[in-house]
């Protein structure tokens, strides 16, 4: 859990206050309950048991939902604004439509700036800003339990407390549903990578002639997979803090086992992949709640007990 961690709400006074991974302390009147959010944020604390009152893209997405970012935003009909850094006053008037908002979530790579949306929407919105990492130098159990955190500051209740099933020592159960369907997953994962050894390689295509190959410490879920015991295709020595540009022949030369790909909107179908991989999708903005990240986790445990 983050040292920054700092919620609280007070039941007499109808205080709310929240420390964001800035170290921005926001406070407000009362508790927030109408939030606009990043599709990726929004998505994870739809899970948690908070139903945004819209969502919107980052610079990657267009004027439509990306089905594999939206996790349950869709079927729960949470309204789709558009890309973040392109909201205007038609934006601000349909979520003045909507009835308002009340708090901004977003996410940051750098820990200083929010990563899809300009901070002056939110002013304009009135509404303060919280701003969770998703970086790599934070572990994926870390991730989740912040965004746990946030659910259980806007009323989630024991609900958002499950979602700390991912734990850093991957043997220990949270309370709750979503903790225990964790567990199992890294479980399944942690056995089914001591039963083989199929070489995982995880990339996102860019077109016939380009692919990027991601560097497993780069993304936590990849990191996490490693503490787990699968064995990740290293994509070797090269530019790039998160991905390794190159062509698909040299993806194909490393013979990967399984191939995780890029499967949201904006990458492109794996062009060629080394004889007879398996092939299983995988989003980079997967909400960060436990119970998405346990469902992506199981996919990779059957693959990787399919290839063993």
């Amino acid at each position: 859990m983050s040292d920054m961690a700092d919620a609280s709400t007070d039941a007499g006074t109808g205080g709310w206050g929240f420390t964001d991974d800035r170290g921005a302390a926001l406070t407000a009147g009362r508790r927030p309950e109408r939030v606009v959010a990043y599709v990726r944020a929004g998505a994870a604390l739809l899970d948690l048991g908070v139903r945004p009152v819209a969502v919107y893209g980052s610079g990657h997405d267009g004027e439509l939902l990306d089905p594999v970012k939206a996790g349950g935003l869709a079927a729960a009909e949470v309204p789709y604004l558009g890309p973040g850094r392109a909201l205007d006053e038609a934006a601000a008037a349909r979520i003045g439509e909507l009835g308002g908002a009340d708090l901004v979530v977003d996410v940051t790579y750098d820990g200083k700036s929010p990563y899809a949306l300009d901070e002056a929407f939110a002013e304009r919105l009135g509404a303060p800003l919280v701003t969770l990492s998703v970086s790599y130098e934070r572990s994926l159990p870390a991730i989740v339990g912040r965004f746990a955190e946030l659910g259980e500051a806007l009323g989630a209740g024991a609900g958002a407390g499950a979602g700390r099933g991912l734990s850093a020592g991957g043997d220990e159960r949270a309370a709750g549903d979503a903790g225990a369907t964790a567990a199992d997953a890294e479980a399944a994962v942690r056995a089914a990578a001591g039963r083989g050894a199929v070489r995982v390689l995880a990339l996102s295509g860019a077109g016939p002639e380009q692919v990027h190959l991601a560097r497993p410490h780069a993304w936590p879920e990849l990191a996490r997979l490693a503490e787990l015991g699968v064995r990740f295709v290293e994509p070797g020595a090269g530019p790039g803090a998160n991905w390794l540009a190159t062509d698909w022949e040299y993806a194909v030369g490393l013979g990967a086992d399984l191939v995780l790909f890029d499967s949201r909107a904006n990458a492109v179908p794996p062009h060629r992949v080394p004889a007879g991989a398996a092939l299983v999708p995988w989003n980079p903005e997967t909400p960060p709640s436990a119970g998405a990240y346990a469902g992506f986790f199981r996919v990779v445990a059957e693959a990787l007990d399919a290839g063993a």
